[in-house]
Order: structure tokens, then C-alpha cells, then sequence
């Protein structure tokens, strides 16, 4: 077992964290429902909510159905103007009934836990994932991390029970520099896995964007110290508060590219909708500038402007396709080529994970084909790069067509297929590429949906057994 230990900065790593300066930020956060039930919020967001939503949310409150048990409300100002505007929007933060009418899904999607071979950290892909923090500026109700977000207890592999925890410095650089030794050790391989070095790690929670530069800062450079070659920060802070994103943090970004020139340095961002980044007017319409194109939110464009101005920076925009958010071909459509205009790249769109309450999110599989699909009708090449994934316990897995039309002489096609393929695997991705085909059932919103009309499942995805105790290969690099 990786024992804790203090964490000492090298010469090089104090002087870049010294040169890092600190901010407050005004975000005006509207924690809860409370301010709203009591009349508390400010005069001007008090009819965020209708007086019948608040009685219907209040009455919920201490049963079982309490949405706030099952997802904290959270929402900052600036988002809150942007959705005064915007359906959408709204019900991307605001609390709903709805939300606990089907509590059904799982305490731990995708059983991250089985992977967490030290406390906070998730190793299941050649990539590394930090829960850095369990917040962030405002709340999605739909949110994968909800068991995160609202400290849920969870049940783990070795059937342990408690909150999930959050990375430490001592403890992610420890294990990465010993996996990375044993790699090493075994001619590029990891003897018990098979992965290759950990090379790269994803900065999420929560949102990292809600820590101060100093704490950002010294994660960037633990990891660069530890041998990390590539590092990711998710964040949708860009949606919830792109003043965030201020001369002060991207002096840090620059001083940390000064000192640790040759590690990557990649953004990726959380866009549901076009509406959270494009002014409108009056009437709910797009306003386009002198140019003739669409206007950003100033805040907001001023943002990615400050990021992609640095080349050596890389910008992508990843979501998932959620009812009454973006179930819309149009609305994908403008913002996958607002995003490649802008210089940002996009990556994946999701289909619903199987958390808490999924059935009230969740579109069906088969419809997220087609209206990403509808939505890059009328794109460019570059401007249509993103899959359509859905994340199985096994690992993320494209939804890579859908048929209309049987197919002769396979039983169970009478109606069309479904045909998934594994995009990424644990381990040393030994089943990567492999392929499962499904008959089609359109009101399928998980996996579960269609396993009464599995056809052909050469991933694997439909014979699938839990990790036992990942940590033997923590105790075997230590």
C-alpha cells in the first residue's frame, strides 16, 4: 500500500509556485433552495422558481424524494441571466420533482471504485483521473458525479462503505512515479496490468476551476515533477463563471508552460447548449455581429479567446445529450460549428450514465444516434470529429450505428441493430475495437435495456464481471 507522506516542492517547482497570485472572485452563488423557499435570494432571481415549483420542491423535503438529498441546487449569478433567456437552461439547474419520482441507477457509475488504487484517484484507462474537489460554482442536475457532488456514501469493491475521497499530492505522485518505475522496470509494460506509462491525467471533481491558482498551480507541477507528460482540466466553469478565467490564472497557465515547456496542457470544456455561450435578444433569438457571425457572450468569449490564444494550449468541448437540455439537432448543430469556428475542438457527446435517477434524464440510446447524427447534417469535415459514446463498466463505447433494415439471416435483426464498439478498455485495452450488435429497442436509455436481444458480443459488453481489488497493483508498484 502507497503509505502517505509529506510532500516536499523541488527548487524549481517552489519558484513557479511562488510567481502565482491569488484572486477573490464574486461569484454570487445561490446555494440551495432555501433562499428561494424563504424568499431570501436576491429580489431580482426570486421568480427563478414559480411560487407552484416551490411548493411542490418544498413538500418533498426531508422524504425520501428530496431532490436536495439526491442533488444539491446550486447556481451563480451569471448563469442564472444567461437561463432567464433560455429553457434550456433552466432545467439544466434547477431542481425538479421529476428528479426523484425513479430513483433507480447505480451509487457508483461505471463502478469507478473498483479502479482506485489510491484514494481520489481512478486509474482504469492508460489515463489517470483526479477528484481534485467535490464542487462546483453551480449544480447540473443531471450530473455524473452526483455521488460526488452530494457526498453520498457509496459500497466499494471489497465492500467497504464510505464517501468518496479526494486526491492528495503525496499520495497521486507517490503511486504515478512508482507505476511508472515498474513500467519502466518491465520493458514499457506494467507487469500486472499491462498498461503503459501514466502519462496523462484528467484534473475533474467537482470542477477544478473552483480552486484558487495557487492550489491549480500546484497540482500542474507535482504532476510535472512526478513524469507526467500530459494534463487535462475539465471544467464548466467556462459556462458557470468564465470570469474565472482572469489575468491572474492565465499568468499561472504561462509561468507553468515557462518552466515545464514539454507537458501538454489541454482545457476541456462542458457546453450543453449553445444558449450558455451566444447572446440573444429580447425575443430569444441569436444575435450576429458586424460580421455577419454569431455574438458570444463577451465574459464568455473573453474566456476561450484567453485560451486559445495560447497555441500551445488545446480546447475541446464534451456533452451529454439530456432531455429537455439538448435533445436538438439544431441546437448540437450550431454548437458544434461555433466551437471549430471559435478554434475549440469536439470531442465526445455522451449518452446518459446510469446514475441516481437516470430514467428523469436520460433519452433513449437509439434517438441520441439519430439527433447527433440529424445535427451534423450541413457540417464540414472538421467540424463533425465527435463520436457518440456511452460509458459501459467495460469502458467507453461508441454507439457506432443504427440500422433500419434487417439483416438476412441474422435472427433477432428483424427490426434493425444496434452496433456498439469499445473505445477504450481497462487494463492493457486488450478488447479495444471489438464490437457487440444488438437488436434495436427504441425505448433503450442503459445497457440492461437490451439484454434480452443480444445478437453478437464479442466485447464483451454483456458478459461483464467487477474488478475484485485493484489496489494488488498499488501494493505491488509500492
Amino acid at each position: 500500500m502507497i503509505k502517505p507522506q509529506e510532500y516536499v516542492p523541488s527548487d524549481k517547482e517552489q519558484a513557479f509556485l511562488e510567481s502565482i497570485e491569488d484572486v477573490q472572485y464574486k461569484r454570487e452563488i445561490i446555494n440551495g433552495l432555501k433562499p428561494f423557499l424563504d424568499e431570501k435570494a436576491p429580489e431580482d432571481m426570486r421568480e427563478f422558481y414559480s411560487s407552484e415549483e416551490l411548493v411542490q420542491l418544498g413538500g418533498l423535503k426531508g422524504s425520501e424524494r428530496d431532490v436536495e438529498k439526491r442533488m444539491p441546487v446550486k447556481v451563480t449569478r451569471h448563469f442564472f441571466e444567461l437561463a432567464t433567456k433560455s429553457k434550456p437552461l433552466q432545467r439544466l439547474v434547477k431542481a425538479s420533482p421529476d428528479e426523484t419520482m425513479d430513483l433507480a441507477g447505480s451509487e457508483d457509475p461505471g463502478n469507478q471504485m473498483d479502479y482506485a488504487p489510491v484514494e481520489g484517484l481512478l486509474h482504469k484507462y492508460e489515463m489517470g483521473l483526479l477528484y481534485v474537489v467535490s464542487t462546483c460554482s453551480a449544480h447540473c442536475r443531471f450530473c455524473y458525479r452526483e455521488e460526488l457532488i452530494a457526498r453520498k456514501e457509496i459500497k466499494r469493491a471489497d465492500g467497504t462503505v464510505a464517501k468518496k475521497g479526494l486526491a492528495k499530492i503525496p499520495e497521486v505522485t507517490g503511486y504515478v512515479r512508482a507505476f511508472n518505475e515498474a513500467v519502466a522496470k518491465n520493458g514499457g509494460r506494467h507487469p500486472v496490468c499491462g498498461r503503459e506509462k501514466l502519462r496523462e491525467v484528467l484534473l475533474s471533481g467537482g470542477d477544478p476551476m473552483v480552486l484558487n491558482n495557487s492550489k491549480i498551480g500546484a497540482w500542474l507541477a507535482a504532476l510535472a515533477e512526478a513524469g507526467v507528460e500530459s494534463i487535462r482540466i475539465g471544467t464548466k466553469e467556462m459556462a458557470f463563471y468564465p470570469q474565472r478565467f482572469d489575468e491572474t490564472f492565465f499568468a499561472m497557465l504561462d509561468q507553468f508552460h515557462e518552466a515545464y515547456p514539454h507537458v501538454g496542457l489541454h482545457i476541456m470544456i462542458h457546453f450543453e447548449h449553445p444558449d450558455e455561450f451566444l447572446v440573444k435578444d429580447d425575443e430569444g433569438n441569436y444575435v450576429h455581429d458586424e460580421n455577419g457571425v454569431l455574438q458570444w457572450v463577451p465574459e464568455t468569449g473573453a474566456a476561450i479567446r484567453g485560451v486559445l490564444d495560447r497555441g500551445w494550449i488545446t480546447v475541446e468541448n464534451q456533452t451529454p445529450i439530456i432531455k429537455d437540455i439538448n435533445d436538438d439537432p439544431d441546437a448540437l448543430r450550431i454548437m458544434q460549428r461555433e466551437m471549430k469556428r471559435v478554434g475549440a475542438e469536439n470531442h465526445y457527446f455522451f449518452c446518459g450514465r446510469d446514475i441516481v435517477a437516470y430514467k428523469a434524464f436520460n433519452i433513449p440510446i437509439e434517438e441520441s444516434w439519430r439527433i447527433l447524427n440529424e445535427s451534423q447534417k450541413g457540417l464540414s469535415g472538421v467540424e463533425t470529429h465527435a463520436r457518440l459514446s456511452i460509458t459501459h463498466y467495460k469502458g467507453k463505447t461508441e454507439v457506432n450505428a443504427v440500422t433500419n433494415e434487417p439483416i438476412p439471416g441474422l435472427k433477432g435483426s428483424e427490426n434493425g441493430v444496434v452496433i456498439f464498439k469499445l473505445l477504450r478498455n481497462a487494463h492493457g485495452a486488450p478488447d479495444r475495437g471489438k464490437v457487440c450488435i444488438v437488436g434495436r429497442n427504441p425505448d433503450a436509455v442503459w445497457f440492461n435495456d437490451y439484454e434480452d436481444r443480444v445478437l453478437f458480443d464479442e466485447a464483451g459488453l454483456f458478459d461483464y464481471a467487477r474488478v475484485v481489488d485493484v489496489k494488488e497493483e498499488a501494493e505491488q508498484v509500492s
